[in-house]
């Protein structure tokens, strides 16, 4: 059997899934008009937050906002550097409908980690970050702060369809 560390792990990996599958149900449940079950997945969903976080800080992955921030950083350069590019030639080579998305996810993890550096700097002066919201697009997953633009530079929503944050 593997140790204790390799178990939570898994687990992590295992809330963490739970948890955004469950919150894409919810919307499903609720297109479909069932409010009462997209709740209860709702419901779900929050507890595996619950069981995915106490997982993460059973492997010491919780640390001060600093090192979190690089671990971030770290995490969506990853993402956009390298993990992204060959989804996104493989999905193209498929004629994958995919392909789209992964575009898109990698373009937003580019402004993210760039946000993540923003924040870095601002905390290791001792500050907080210099903005009083932010706004995000709920097609592509950009962030931007203070004000939605007119068009998401990603994926080209109109900027009434950010969610304020």
């Amino acid at each position: 059997m593997s140790d204790t560390k390799t178990n939570l792990e898994v687990a992590f990996a295992g809330e963490s899934m739970a948890n955004r599958k469950y919150t894409a149900f919810a919307r499903k449940a609720e297109q479909e008009g069932f409010p009462v079950v997209a709740r209860l997945f709702r419901a779900a969903a929050e507890a595996e937050t619950i069981h995915a976080i106490a997982h993460l800080a059973n492997m010491d992955g919780i640390k001060s906002t600093a090192e979190n921030l690089k671990t971030a950083i770290e995490g969506e350069t990853y993402e956009y550097q390298s993990m992204y590019p060959p989804m996104i030639e493989q999905a193209k080579a498929e004629n994958h409908k995919a392909r789209r998305m992964f575009e898109m996810a990698s373009q937003a993890e580019a402004v993210h980690a760039k946000l993540y550096a923003m924040a870095l700097e601002a905390v290791q002066n001792g500050k907080d970050l210099d903005a009083d919201v932010f706004y995000m697009c709920p097609v592509c997953g950009d962030i931007e702060i203070g004000q939605p633009p007119e068009k998401c530079p990603i994926c080209g929503a109109k900027g009434d369809r950010y969610q304020k944050m």
